[in-house]
């Protein structure tokens, strides 16, 4: 594989396939929460939503190794292979906890109240590990593998929405059979790639498992300290005895989440190329770009923290904030989805420039995510026990103007992008 197949990015009929197979597993999805929230009823479909949305997060822990691939893949040629297996194995590694953590409790407890967690945590687990192997695929010229991959699980979430109206299957069955049949999806697509990528000689260079383990580490957390944010809501949801709340709140929440990982994913594709332009004058521009989107974002938080003040002020506003159902509820939420959205893409945009510019900024996102966890954490649990699920929103958005602040601060900090008294140094370059 050479450098310029692992660098381009598909062509344009490739990636309108591309998008069509990830737009399809989002709509398949998207369609069987509204199915599944009709067909139970609010009452089961509170925990249920709970679940998947507590879970949420978890889907960036074995996804972390994918963004490491496609920003080291570029830069190494002699050890490419094995920076592809390592990134197999890290995806692989929390399936396998959790399916163990599943299967042991459903024999030993199997009415506990951890068995739908687990088997969220195994659903949203399976589906980073796919977008992972999906991503080494287009690594080695054979995107294509990514859309029928994803095609394939939207099927199965269509599959398993039908099987539910006809068959009236409970929230547990529905959530055991679901990571069940993308585990089969994401494995094949495991057995599909090369196999010096799935085997590889075994690793006598302690440095270079260290190096990719550190940036895996770095590139990955952020997004998984992000998502684990809005976690926090149904963590408080739930304590404050607002489970209801938990519905309507995810349904907003995956259709931003959808929003989302379509530019998630165009970054992806895009990422081998940026990370080779985005070095030496490249840096500093990308760095100047970041900083420039993070203040707006800070600016708009700031803009937003006004409006949603006033609005709790004006009768008619605030009771749709407070509304437990109906019209006025959701057009509350698609107003908040709106903002949340704008907010978190140029927030992810900035920081996917700041990334790409080199190792010594890796650090900076880390932080920022940190940042936006704990005040994620203060603003759920001030605004959402008296505002439910607007009050989870408001606080997402208060968070994310946060880390704006704190990663514009800290790139400000350092213009060069090095911290003081040490040198550059590339990732995996000097081990290749």
């Amino acid at each position: 594989m050479t450098g310029a197949a692992v660098s381009a990015a598909p062509r344009r009929s490739m990636m309108l396939r591309l998008l069509l197979g990830r737009g399809s597993f989002r709509a398949s999805v998207q369609l069987m929460q509204v199915v599944l929230a009709v067909v139970w009823g609010t009452v089961a479909y509170g925990p249920f939503a709970n679940a998947l949305g507590a879970c949420a997060w978890l889907v960036f822990l074995p996804n972390a190794a994918e963004k490491s691939a496609l920003k080291l893949a570029p830069r190494v040629r002699v050890t490419r292979a094995t920076v592809a297996a390592l990134a197999v194995r890290f995806a692989v590694a929390p399936v396998l906890a959790f399916a163990a953590a599943l299967i042991v409790t459903a024999f030993v407890a199997p009415e506990s109240a951890l068995v739908p967690y687990l088997a969220a945590a195994c659903w949203h687990t399976c589906s980073g590990m796919l977008m992972t192997v999906s991503g080494l695929h287009r690594l080695r010229g054979s995107a294509s593998l990514d859309a029928w991959a994803f095609t394939a699980g939207a099927a199965l979430v269509l599959v398993v929405t039908l099987t539910t109206w006809l068959a009236d299957w409970s929230p547990r069955t529905v959530l055991l059979v679901l990571p069940a049949g993308l585990a089969a999806v994401a494995l094949t697509a495991v057995g599909l790639l090369p196999r010096d990528w799935r085997r590889p000689e075994p690793l006598r260079r302690r440095r270079l498992v260290l190096a990719y383990g550190r940036t895996t580490w770095l590139l990955g957390v952020p997004e998984l300290l992000d998502a684990l944010t809005v976690a926090v809501v149904f963590f408080v949801l739930a304590a404050v005895g607002r489970v209801s709340d938990s519905g309507p709140f995810y349904l907003a929440m995956l259709a931003a989440g959808a929003f989302c990982s379509i530019v998630r994913y165009q970054l992806r594709i895009h990422q081998p190329g940026v990370s080779l332009r985005q070095r030496g004058a490249g840096a500093v521009t990308a760095r100047s770009k970041a900083t420039a989107i993070l203040r707006s974002v800070v600016v708009g938080g700031a803009a937003f923290a006004v409006l949603f003040g006033a609005a709790l002020l004006v009768p008619a506003s605030r009771d749709a904030l407070l509304a437990d159902t109906g019209i006025a509820m959701w057009t509350a939420l698609a107003a908040l989805t709106v903002v949340e959205i704008a907010v978190a893409i140029a927030v992810m945009y900035g920081i996917f420039l700041i990334e790409n510019t080199g190792g010594p900024l890796l650090g900076v996102s880390l932080r920022g995510a940190l940042c936006r966890l704990l005040a994620t954490t203060v603003g759920a649990l001030c605004l959402v026990p008296p505002l439910g699920a607007a009050g989870g929103f408001a606080a997402v958005v208060f968070a994310l103007a946060a880390e704006a602040a704190a990663l514009h601060h800290m790139v400000r900090s350092r213009p060069s992008g090095l911290p003081a008294g040490r040198p550059a140094r590339s990732d995996l370059s000097s081990t290749t």
